[in-house]
């Protein structure tokens, strides 16, 4: 496993972590990859969030999708927008792979339910994608549903960041970017003081993972300290000068019952996140976020009395989710950046790593601090 920005002592927000520091804090859901290198020039990949184990055609979450800047070429997002579920897996990609994967999750789906396309409707396939052809040829990328598959067949709780799957190509801030996670606990006393927690006595976690593709180095903001200019001079060849032309993608998970309008909420504070370290959201920048809720599963045929009763969290009891969903947006960028070294792409395009100038960064022992806490 790679280095993540708590190993270097950077330090972001207030909020403790899960148990990993990942979207896999969230009972249930997993992460896979599959990783293609190529030496004509094709570095890309494949990941998949699996939200939940069992048919999620059958058995649907409660999901919602924000969208900040809409560069972008995501399939099945409108789906969600109109019905606030998901019945997929949500799968990352390169700019070039959206259509072979969206039709390979299709069939995928359908070898799963002989029903789907029958006397049950279609499935709706989730891709997103980020333009990973600085570093890798996408006119020549050619994944297929094998790429898919070992993906699917690699998803755990325990999974690699950085330069892996579908992050292969990406660039961050001008560096090396790609897959980044981290989680929040949100304590039931953030919740409730007076309650002994808000499900069955314990607290909820809230997990992000991205897929990191954005920002000039410039700009680049490490939990609260503006760090771009120093990285700059450090640099033996100058970063190029161009327009910020990258997207970010966000999965957010949490096990707390909130309903589509309440997960939509929550992914729009994905982006204070994103700003928080340094992004301005560029006019070429997809910046789109996609939240779900494992708390209930939603049957795919209506019950008998056609009514599905469910509990939802109390709008005065958010705030703790929102904050949480920042910092954590945050820190899995940081740990993106970190955990991705260098590499060498297409043409010869090179992208540098951020652990390479953490150490300097770091050598007036002034410790990174996105929030100050007086004791």
């Amino acid at each position: 496993m790679r280095p993540r920005i708590r190993d270097y002592g950077v330090r972001v927000g207030v909020m403790t972590p899960g148990r990993r520091n990942s979207i896999a804090d969230v009972k249930g859901v997993t992460v896979g990859h599959c990783t293609v290198d190529d030496p004509r020039g094709v570095h890309t990949g494949v990941t998949v969030v699996v939200p939940a184990g069992g048919s999620l055609f059958r058995e649907k979450l409660t999901a919602a999708v924000g969208v900040f800047n809409g560069f972008g070429k995501s399939a099945g997002l409108i789906q969600i927008e109109e019905k606030g579920t998901l019945e997929t897996a949500v799968v990352l990609t390169g700019v070039s792979s959206v259509g072979v994967l969206y039709d390979a999750l299709f069939r995928r789906e359908m070898e799963r339910d002989a029903e789907i396309c029958r006397t049950e409707g279609s499935v709706n396939p989730v891709v997103c994608e980020c333009n990973d052809s600085f570093l890798n040829d996408a006119r020549a990328s050619k994944l297929t549903r094998d790429h898919l598959d070992m993906a699917f067949s690699s998803a755990s709780s325990d999974f690699e960041e950085g330069s892996v799957g579908a992050g292969r190509g990406m660039s961050c801030f001008q560096l090396k970017g790609g897959i980044g996670s981290a989680s929040r606990v949100i304590d039931s006393r953030a919740i409730d003081s007076k309650a002994a927690g808000p499900s069955a006595g314990g607290n909820y976690t809230l997990g992000v993972l991205v897929l990191a593709n954005f920002g000039e180095l410039s700009s680049l903001t490490i939990a609260g300290r503006h760090v771009g200019p120093r990285v700059e001079a450090l640099l033996t060849e100058p970063s190029e000068k161009a327009a910020e032309r990258g997207s970010i993608i966000v999965v957010t998970a949490t096990d707390a019952p909130l309903d589509a309008r309440q997960l939509k909420r929550l992914a729009k504070r994905s982006f204070l996140g994103v700003g928080r370290t340094g992004s301005f959201a560029g006019d070429g920048s997809g910046d789109v976020a996609l939240a779900f809720s494992t708390a209930w599963r939603i049957p795919h045929t209506s019950p008998e009395n056609g009514c599905i009763v469910r509990q939802t969290l109390h709008e005065d009891r958010i705030d703790p989710f929102f904050k949480g969903t920042a910092e954590a947006v945050e820190e899995a960028i940081l740990n993106a950046l970190v955990a991705a070294g260098p590499m060498k792409g297409r043409d010869g395009n090179e992208r540098r790593s951020l652990n390479e100038f953490l150490p300097t960064l770091l050598e007036n022992g002034t410790p990174f601090c996105s929030t100050v806490v007086i004791q």
